[in-house]
């Protein structure tokens, strides 16, 4: 298995690939892990997914991994949706980088993650038409109504959040943009696997599978393109078994 530590353009990644095939074009996997987390943490992802014969990138996001600064878990926190944005610009860059290192020609592009990795992919089903399969680990679609969730936490906490109404607006409004919840109709029939434990109190389970149970109906056709699959013992914390299936759901929508 070849393994890199590399830097594409400002962004630091593993890039990891059967021996043989670094320079071939392959099917590709973006992978993307959680909060607080780092590109290292999703190996075992990684390598399961590679021996499929698939390239897959592990980046490191915004202000984590190498790019960490020094930051508390509360400053971190306060900063979660710019890194969920930096990383969804960073996805179309990366793509970009793919194309220009003649690593893709007409090879399908697979998006995943956990946590915050899982909200960002579905950030990027909202904006990139390009990305064909997904796996969503733990993730949330709806960025208004969580954002708005969040932003109430800090303040029911006693903490002055450091931003105005105007800029608290204009987040939401930004966030907007992005917001599965709001334009379900770019999925596009494209295949997405969720995983979500519903003793999830971190990214609560049921917002989710409210989401999934309104949009299947526009799976109706080809129902087995879009599975949400529970765990109902789990917390935020995804199984051996919800890893495996979300490596082979790639495998099946990536060849051919």
């Amino acid at each position: 298995m070849f393994v890199r530590e590399e830097k594409w353009g400002h962004i630091p990644l593993l890039h990891i690939v059967e021996e043989g095939l670094q320079d071939k074009q392959v099917p590709i996997v973006i992978f993307l892990h959680g909060f607080t987390s780092a590109k290292e943490h999703n190996l075992h992802y990684a390598h399961n997914i590679a021996k499929k014969g698939f390239r897959v990138l592990l980046p490191d996001a915004h202000l984590h991994g190498v790019r960490d600064e020094s930051l508390d878990e509360v400053q971190q926190s306060l900063r979660f949706w710019e890194i969920v944005l930096t990383s969804i610009e960073e996805v179309g860059f990366l793509r970009e980088e793919l194309m220009r290192r003649k690593l893709i020609g007409t090879e399908k592009i697979g998006l995943g993650g956990t946590s915050m990795g899982g909200i960002t992919t579905l950030g990027c089903l909202t904006v990139y038409d390009w990305v064909d399969v997904a796996s969503v680990m733990m993730g949330a679609p709806n960025f208004v109504e969580l954002s708005t969730a969040q932003m109430a936490q800090f303040e029911r906490g006693g903490f002055k959040l450091p931003i105005t109404d105007e800029e608290k607006q204009g987040l939401l409004d930004t966030l907007s943009t992005f917001d599965l919840a709001i334009h379900s109709s770019a999925l596009n029939n494209r295949p997405v696997y969720f995983w979500h434990g519903k003793q999830d109190t971190v990214v609560p389970y049921e917002p989710t599978r409210k989401f999934y149970e309104a949009v299947k109906k526009d799976y109706t056709a080809n129902p087995e393109r879009f599975v949400f699959v529970s765990d109902d013992t789990a917390g935020h914390a995804v199984s051996r078994k919800g890893m495996l299936q979300a490596t082979e759901w790639f495998a099946s929508y990536l060849k051919g």
